[in-house]
């Protein structure tokens, strides 16, 4: 088995190639930075045997060559630009990468001789959901996104859905909620919290300053979400499935296990301030992952407790 995965530099770029040779596939990682540094920093984290290789995710039409050269039986896309705080930045640029790379992907599957061979699996995203007001939501729920981020996540999504009807290609797409672990950006709320408690605990810092403490989300773990997508790749029938714990958690708990995990109140040091506060932010966003559950037998087990106080670890042995 032959695999490309795009935003190997990434958190489920990572978790993704590594679940893919533990399975014995070889794979091509994909990368917009350096592939000579990005294939380092896998060699230094166990994961030696890995073709990296540069790539311009905004090139139209650039991806038929990839798949010619490299002949894939599966391909994972976790290319994004901007997530985290960053969800109206740069909304060209994302709505090219976000959207426009899925159709480049579609594409070069469409017109690849071994089309029927190829399984495709897109890291949707349950931003897509936005402005909801049903929860917990499941693959019926409509989409209505509340930011460029979530509009062109939406976009890649329904052309997964267009190819896989039209053309019959063999195409899914997870719609991811939030998903933890220890190789996070610091874009994100998550490694904030992480770095904010152990920062403070090593003296490094004295107070950790966050947006709206009440705002909600469905976390999860990463190494298990990227299972989810590998066993919709490569099920029988291709479909789309909700990715989620089904559990609905407040950043102000992510900083209370946090803080505890070093001993620590969180409320002696955690600052809220509308600054920090996203704009136009989707809300209740909680997942309901039967249909992956009853069809493909995924579930999350790991809790963001745990998740949290592995973070937290790590980032006191930094």
């Amino acid at each position: 088995m032959r695999a490309i995965v795009t935003g190997i530099s990434g958190q489920d770029g990572f978790y993704m190639a590594r679940l893919l040779t533990g399975r014995g596939c070889a794979v091509l990682g994909l990368t917009s930075g350096d592939p000579g540094r990005t294939a380092a920093d896998l060699a230094r984290d166990g994961l030696e045997n890995i073709k990296v290789a540069a790539f311009d995710y905004g090139a139209q039409g650039r991806f038929s060559d990839v798949v010619s050269s490299f002949e894939p039986d599966l391909v994972f896309n976790f290319a994004a630009k901007a997530t985290g705080q960053g969800m109206f930045d740069a909304p060209f640029e994302m709505s090219r990468i976000n959207g426009g790379l899925v159709l480049d992907i579609l594409e070069a599957i469409r017109s690849s001789p071994r089309a029927g061979h190829i399984r495709f699996c897109q890291a949707s995203s349950a931003e897509m959901y936005g402005r909801v007001n049903v929860c917990p939501q499941d693959e019926d729920v409509p989409f209505m996104p509340r930011s460029p981020y979530g509009a062109a996540k939406l976009y890649g999504h329904q052309l997964v859905d267009i190819y896989r009807r039209t053309y019959g290609l063999k195409c899914a797409s997870a719609i991811l909620y939030n998903h933890e672990s220890i190789r996070r950006s610091e874009r994100f709320v998550t490694r904030k919290i992480a770095k904010g408690a152990a920062d403070i605990k090593k003296g490094r810092a004295r107070e950790l300053q966050l947006g709206d403490l009440s705002a909600s989300r469905d976390w999860g773990y990463a190494p298990e979400y990227v299972e989810a997508m590998y066993l919709m790749a490569t099920a029988e029938v291709p479909e789309d499935y909700v990715v989620a714990t089904g559990r609905l958690n407040t950043i102000e708990y992510l900083c209370q296990i946090a803080f505890d995990q070093v001993d620590l109140d969180y409320r002696q040091f955690v600052r809220s301030g509308a600054a920090d506060f996203r704009v136009a932010d989707s809300i209740n966003l909680c997942g309901n992952p039967a249909r992956i559950r009853d069809r493909l037998g995924w579930q999350a087990h790991v809790p963001v407790e745990d998740v949290m106080k592995e973070m937290v670890d790590h980032e006191m042995r930094d």
